[in-house]
């Protein structure tokens, strides 16, 4: 705390002035640069000079200790001073102005006539003792000065701080008065803080949720705050501190809003784009896998409709990944939804989002859909052989209009998003079956992508062996450096019906039981051991082009064939085939796919 004479130097000539009519001498104070700030009489037209030798004045200030004078000129401390015999001071008592253990300035009693001198020289005891307490009164005004312009300071500093943050910040006091609205505060509830700061909060806005915290004396996180203001629907995430007092009171409470979408938007951005990926994570160097990568660079800084078809397990997300990132939205959001693992009814309103009461179980302040979450950026629409015809219809005029519908609403919300559409079905036979939209299939293959099965590509098997098995055995702290010799065959002559995704979890398989540092064929999962006959018994050729349902029909059949067909076998091969439960029970029904026993 740096402390002045001159911060409090009206109450200082107003103190000067009281005494020195009382007591019928001059009053001079001088602050610590012997610059004078107050004084009467003859030394009231020097106020703001600096003296030119205030040797009395020098000693007190260098001393702490008081100073009577009765003979200027003629005192010990006078000697040096040039106007030794000729001072116009004919008496003074110098007496230090102390704060903070700091000496600051000095009060003088001065007396210029003999009248005033035989006042000074007859009263000195008691004119000590009263001087001494007007310069405790003089000090304690300079404190109390200094202490409310440090406030202000950090009252201002603290406002600025408070304006210059996103959130809206609103505090009360422990009656429910408004103390603070920052800037941000008044563009999310559209009204100027004179409006609000002053007044009840209850009277403003309508609600009590932070007096019922106040009451409670506790605070709350991240929680949801709904408000109807000046005819608007408000909806924020608000987070609310107590303030206390010395004695631990609560003496208010400071809540901080952010927009509840800003923020769920927000958040959903974090979580989905943690797997930041490149064309570079896609691994393989084959003719097949190449072309498609090399198609997939140029059309990623289109914004037109891509449509990924694959098999089950062949990367279709990772390619839907690394075109996003590769565009210009890269760094906005990318959410994927799989259509094929959401129940249709609960698919419209992840999709679309809903309004408020739109239907039983709905979340206050309604939700926004996948589409609304993805704006600005992309949306991975997985399994969208799966969606409904009611589903497609909403789609296409999501892709017409650029405009979403949220459930329960009649608004039309705008929506900027790039669409990237994925099937391991035949849309095109679905469509000459009534079961796929025709004008929804041409716009979503604007620009088709053909992912080529493991089976295609196999020259690729080893180098993605050797990714993975290095990867696992970090992951696992295992000294397991490759494959052997044997492992690599098997796996190159074996048809990889879940293509990678199948690959990745044999060679987990295998880290978890390999004990030396080459994985060997015991370690591979049993069905990549059962010997190409019984393979080929199920009609399995990698030199055969079939239909893609055939495939996955056979795909299935195996699948259920190695786990069985109870609910935890189904379970497991719905898994390895990288399909949802429920997607499984509708394949089976659709290829109308029946156990047989090993007797018949």
């Amino acid at each position: 705390m740096v402390l002045s004479l001159m911060e409090a130097k009206e109450t200082e000539q107003r103190v000067s002035d009281a005494i020195a009519a009382a007591l019928k001498v001059e009053i001079e104070i001088i602050d610590s640069n012997l610059v004078r700030v107050a004084g009467t009489g003859k030394v009231r037209a020097g106020v703001g000079n600096r003296l030119l030798r205030g040797l009395v004045n020098k000693h007190v200030l260098q001393t702490g200790k008081p100073v009577f004078i009765n003979e200027p000129g003629y005192h010990p401390i006078c000697l040096s001073c040039p106007l030794t015999g000729t001072c116009f001071y004919r008496a003074y008592i110098v007496y230090p102005i102390s704060a903070e253990g700091k000496v600051i300035g000095t009060i003088s009693l001065v007396a210029f006539d003999d009248e005033q001198k035989r006042t000074l020289t007859a009263n000195n005891e008691t004119l000590l003792d009263f001087i001494g307490r007007m310069a405790d009164l003089i000090a304690g005004k300079v404190v109390e000065r200094e202490m409310v312009r440090e406030k202000i300071v950090i009252a201002n500093r603290l406002e600025a701080v408070v304006d210059s943050v996103y959130e809206g910040v609103m505090a009360i006091d422990e009656q429910g008065f408004v103390t603070n609205f920052n800037l941000s505060a008044e563009r999310m509830f559209g009204i100027k803080r004179e409006h609000v700061v002053g007044k009840i909060v209850q009277d403003v806005f309508g609600d009590s949720m932070l007096m019922d915290a106040l009451k409670a004396g506790k605070g709350f996180k991240a929680r949801e705050y709904l408000v109807n203001f000046q005819g608007k629907k408000l909806h924020f995430w608000t987070t609310a501190k107590l303030i206390k007092s010395d004695q631990k009171d609560s003496v208010g409470i400071v809540a901080t809003f952010r927009d509840f979408r800003e923020a769920q938007k927000l958040a959903y951005q974090i979580v989905t784009t943690q797997e930041m990926m490149d064309f570079n994570d896609i691994i393989g160097h084959s003719k097949a896998i190449r072309e498609v990568i090399n198609k997939a660079v140029k059309i990623a800084t289109s914004h037109s409709t891509v449509l990924i078809v694959g098999e089950s397990g062949t990367g279709k997300e990772i390619f839907a990944r690394a075109i996003h990132n590769a565009g210009s939205s890269g760094s906005k959001p990318f959410v994927p939804i799989n259509c094929g693992a959401i129940p249709e009814h609960l698919l419209e309103s992840e999709l679309f989002g809903y309004e408020e009461g739109a239907f039983t179980g709905a979340r206050r302040g309604g939700k926004p859909g996948k589409f609304e979450l993805a704006n600005g950026g992309t949306i991975f629409l997985d399994e969208i052989g799966n969606m409904s015809l009611y589903l497609q219809a909403k789609l296409l005029r999501v892709l017409q209009e650029r405009q979403i519908e949220r459930v329960g609403s009649t608004q039309m919300v705008p929506v900027n998003i790039r669409i990237i559409a994925a099937t391991n079905s035949d849309l095109q036979d679905m469509v000459r079956r009534g079961r796929f939209r025709e004008d929804l299939y041409y716009r979503l293959s604007v620009i088709p992508l053909v992912i080529p099965s493991l089976r295609e590509r196999r020259e690729d098997i080893p180098l993605l062996l050797d990714h993975f098995t290095k990867r696992f055995a970090g992951l696992m702290d295992k000294k397991i450096e490759r494959c052997s010799e044997e492992a690599v065959k098997l796996c190159l002559d074996y048809p990889w019906p879940g293509n990678i995704r199948e690959l990745i979890n044999a060679v987990e398989y295998a880290i978890n039981l390999e004990e030396s540092q080459i994985i060997m064929p015991e370690s591979l999962p049993p069905r990549l051991r059962e010997g190409k006959e019984k393979r080929s018994v199920s009609g399995t050729s990698h030199d055969e082009i079939r239909p893609l349902e055939q495939l996955e029909k056979e795909a299935i059949s195996r699948a259920l064939e190695v786990y069985g067909w109870s609910e935890e076998g189904k379970k497991k091969a719905a898994t390895m085939l990288g399909i949802s439960r429920a997607t499984i029970y509708r394949k089976i029904s659709k290829y109308d796919l029946v156990q047989v026993n090993e007797g018949d």
